[in-house]
């Protein structure tokens, strides 16, 4: 049972049923893509944000229709937060990561988890936790801007009003103190509990993800190390384009951070070389499978199928990458952000077709799945359309 139905849950779905599990969906949003995949069927849940008792009963209720002790693996922020809050509740009806589920909720807010890798070895830049004005301008008093703000959650960004320029954005820039200021009177509005940071200096090509899995015994058995070609958006987005990478020492700092909270299961850490002083240091840490870890099984590690195996009780054998010569691509991503990249003159024509080279995969775009890559298709006909659209038709 994978908990999100967004994409990164729909190539979970794929990948474990490529295996012969199994697999089914659950989500709160009806218009999410597993509810038109080909891989499994996807159950509409209660939002365990909003309506926790009423989503711990459907969760009850909807084991017991299935067959035996259903596997439980989150690929959504929001359920591992619920998984982590209703471990015991839920623990006679899935197989999860029981011992590790308070672990996974914690780092799924941005408030907690800068302060676990900081306490346990694994370096940060400056960041402090903002519930006022005042609590602002004590940090911005020692700051070197630019610096970004974020929410605890990010989808507290995605209940704004869609006029609201904050909609959908994982951070706010700034450059200054009053441009900071400014920055946190919008973002208030949808809470005034948010983390403020310093910007770890470099481009995009600098960021690195470490995609691991570790077993219940603690053992580590699956990683890769992969890092960032282009961000959507451009230099404080998420990954579009990655290819395989070796980092010893953002390896070890990972590894390290992660045996020494006791974590067992999937994660995966976004970090980045700061150019002011060489050091890597985390973005953030997603405890559960993410669109980036999909890029795993084409380097030869299947972490979705090895953190299945653990949990069902197979030995696993630690696998290690077995080709490192391939790019990931999230088309939708790709697509909406390479113009600001051509833009900024970081990017030529003949950079972008060469890295759309084989050997290549793409996160949004399988054939077989067919209803939910018509979606993507449709989505960049219309990315690519809108330019000569609004040329012919401006608005007046």
């Amino acid at each position: 049972m994978v908990a999100g139905g967004y994409l990164t849950g729909v190539v979970l779905m794929r990948n474990l049923a490529r295996r012969g599990v199994h697999v089914s969906c659950i989500d709160c949003i009806p218009t999410q893509p597993a509810f038109r995949t080909v891989y499994g069927k996807a159950y509409l849940c209660p939002n365990p944000d909003t309506h926790a008792t009423e989503w711990v009963k459907f969760m009850i209720d909807l084991a017991g229709t299935l067959k035996g002790q259903p596997v439980l693996i989150p690929s959504a922020d929001q359920f591992v937060t619920a998984i982590g809050e209703h471990a015991s509740e839920l623990a006679e009806h899935f197989i999860f990561c029981r011992s590790s589920a308070e672990t996974q909720a914690l780092l799924a807010t941005k408030q907690r988890q800068y302060d676990i890798a900081g306490r346990h070895g694994l370096p940060v830049p400056r960041t402090a936790f903002v519930k006022s004005v005042e609590d602002l301008r004590r940090f911005s008093a020692d700051a070197r801007f630019p610096c970004l703000l974020k929410p605890t959650h990010f989808r507290e960004w995605e209940r704004v009003p869609k006029d609201h320029p904050l909609y959908g954005q994982k951070v706010a820039i700034a450059d200054s103190p009053d441009e900071l200021e400014s920055k946190y009177q919008l973002a208030s509005q949808a809470s005034p509990q948010l983390v403020v940071q310093e910007v770890i200096e470099g481009p995009d090509t600098a960021k690195l993800v470490y995609l691991s899995c570790y077993a219940s015994s603690g053992e580590r058995i699956g990683s890769c190390m992969v890092h960032q070609l282009r961000t959507c958006p451009i230099y404080f987005g998420s990954a579009s384009v990655v290819e395989p990478v070796t980092d010893a020492e953002a390896d070890q700092l990972c590894d390290g951070f992660l045996r020494s909270i006791g974590y067992i299961g999937l994660c995966e850490i976004e970090l980045k070389r700061d150019q002011r002083d060489g050091r890597v240091k985390m973005i953030e840490a997603n405890p559960r499978y993410s669109v980036t870890a999909d890029a795993a099984p084409y380097a030869g590690v299947d972490l979705g199928w090895l953190h299945y195996l653990d949990l069902i009780g197979q030995p696993v054998v630690p696998v290690l990458p077995s080709t490192r010569d391939f790019r990931h691509i999230f088309l939708l991503r790709d697509f909406a952000t390479f113009r600001d990249y051509r833009r900024a003159g970081l990017l030529t024509w003949r950079e972008l077709i060469h890295s759309y080279r084989r050997p290549r995969a793409f996160f949004d775009f399988d054939v077989r799945d067919w209803r939910v890559t018509a979606s993507t298709v449709n989505t960049l006909a219309r990315t690519l359309m809108a330019p000569w659209i609004r040329s012919i038709f401006p608005k007046r």
